[in-house]
């Protein structure tokens, strides 16, 4: 089992920049795929970027691609999102998972690809 906690959410200001954390507990989190997902008040939830095991393949939505960037470190057992020239519309909960999406027969974008999720951290961006 993996339990996934998230962390450095906050207020930010539009253009400026923030990172935040998934750390990951249990054993053999270095074999899963990471994603992180995200929520705005009365919207769904949606996909942003997702990382695979060992970090070389990383995917990212059209909304946040060359804004955002997705690493992980394996031996810290945490995954980052790097936010930067962020925009109001980027205002969401920030929910990471953890899972085999693409061995479920899912795309690295698909929720229902991940099996274990955090808790999610605020992200607020002002104008």
């Amino acid at each position: 089992q993996v339990q996934l906690v998230e962390s450095g959410g906050g207020l930010v200001q539009a253009g400026g920049s923030l990172r935040i954390s998934c750390a990951a507990s249990g054993r053999s989190f270095d074999m899963y795929a990471v994603g992180w997902f995200r929520q705005a008040p009365g919207k769904a939830r949606e996909f942003v970027s997702a990382i695979n095991w060992n970090g070389e393949n990383t995917y990212y939505a059209d909304s946040v691609k060359g804004r955002f960037t997705i690493s992980r470190d394996n031996a810290e057992n945490t995954v980052y999102l790097q936010l930067n020239s962020v925009k109001p519309e980027d205002t969401a909960v920030y929910t990471c998972a953890a899972g085999f999406p693409l061995y479920r027969g899912n795309n690295w974008y698909e929720e229902k690809g991940y099996d274990y999720w955090g808790q999610g951290t605020q992200v607020t961006v002002s104008s």
